[in-house]
């Protein structure tokens, strides 16, 4: 089975000096029912449709299914979503052994800046740069699939 191990942390500071590349995403949601997601992801170069479960007690695993689909059928699909479409730019800034995706949101969501670390396991341990903050894995408001719901500038 797939499983995505990753861990959530709000950005304090100034992390983009350190990032290697960036990309623009729009995403949305064709379903997001308790204990899954169905989500269309569009960047400049790339498509994907993902199927994420629900996370599992230590908030840090959850099944996670994706494939890539042609840009033009993920713009049809989005069409489809329901709710607001997250507008975000990805900053992947390498720390140590990983990288750090740091995601930007725009629109709805504009202010807020969330970091995402992606781990093999769940005792993996991490480097945590400076501009890292609080730790939000498991909080639900900071869920892509939420805040199409309940965006960001409503907090």
């Amino acid at each position: 089975m797939p499983l995505e191990i990753e861990r959530k942390f709000l950005v304090n500071g100034e992390f983009r000096n350190a990032a290697t590349s960036s990309v623009n995403i729009i995403q949305g949601y064709l379903s997001a029912e308790k204990g899954k997601t169905i989500r269309v992801r569009l960047s400049d170069s790339e498509a994907y449709l993902t199927i994420k479960g629900k996370a599992e007690e230590t908030h840090f695993t959850r099944f996670e299914w994706e494939k890539e689909i042609r840009i033009d059928e993920a713009r049809d699909l989005l069409r489809l979503c329901t709710g607001a479409l997250i507008d975000k730019t990805r900053y992947f800034v390498p720390v140590g052994s990983h990288i750090f995706e740091v995601d930007v949101f725009h629109s709805e969501n504009e202010g807020l800046i969330v970091a995402e670390v992606e781990l093999s396991s769940e005792d993996e341990d991490f480097i945590k740069p400076d501009w890292l903050g609080k730790e939000v894995t498991g909080d639900k408001k900071y869920y892509n699939s939420r805040l199409v719901r309940n965006p960001f500038k409503n907090w």
